[in-house]
């Protein structure tokens, strides 16, 4: 009984150690960057349905970031780190908000690029081995987002061998999702701080607040 209990103690150490030996490598891998560019795939489910979109992503230190859709319709949502701007070319509308009043769902993705520490930010950090990776090699990783606890029950990260996170799955307390997966990522890519800058088209309605791709 006593082997036994000792046993269980020494794996579940082991078991805590690899997560915090693979969170701090994630840090290390990221707190590097200044810039990253990658493909992006992000697929919503909620309230019966499922959406899924395609497009490009560029994030720059200081916390600038631009999400470019480009399936099935165009969007852009592209924040210089003061002000955030949601635009629908179609709907001839743009919405604006101060950056540090955003709570979108992609706001945890700021840690892609070094703003934070993982075991600090997700509470309970662990390893989800009940969550199949999309990549043989990979290692999905689960917490709870602090800043976000109210709206989201829990993130999924997935990690590959090299420390990248390839995919994201933000599960809100609502039962709704949002999984990111990402593509092609290059680190460390000159990015001008224009591709961050938004103006509103001739003939475009600005509209203050509530920004929701």
């Amino acid at each position: 009984m006593v082997w036994c209990l000792m046993t269980a103690v020494l794996a579940a150490a082991a078991f805590a150690v690899d997560v915090k030996t693979m969170a701090a490598a994630v840090d290390a891998h990221y707190n590097h960057l200044r810039s990253l560019e990658a493909d992006f795939t992000e697929v919503y489910r909620g309230s019966g349905m499922e959406r899924t979109e395609t497009g490009t992503l560029w994030l720059k230190k200081p916390g600038k970031m631009r999400w470019e859709y480009r399936s099935p319709r165009e969007k852009l949502f592209v924040s210089d780190g003061k002000d955030a701007w949601f635009y629908v070319p179609a709907d001839r509308q743009a919405r604006k908000t101060a950056a540090k009043k955003l709570e979108d769902v992609r706001s945890p993705l700021a840690f892609l690029l070094g703003k934070t520490k993982l075991e600090k930010e997700l509470q309970g950090l662990s390893l989800a081995p009940d969550v199949e990776p999309l990549a043989s090699g990979n290692v999905v990783l689960r917490g709870v987002p602090q800043a976000l606890a109210d709206r989201v029950s829990e993130i999924l990260l997935e990690v590959t061998p090299d420390h990248q996170i390839a995919r994201i799955v933000i599960q809100e307390v609502d039962g709704a999702a949002t999984e990111y997966r990402f593509d092609g990522m290059k680190e460390n890519v000159a990015i001008g701080d224009g591709r961050f800058e938004f103006k509103p088209p001739a003939g475009t309605e600005t509209v203050e607040g509530g920004l929701e791709p």
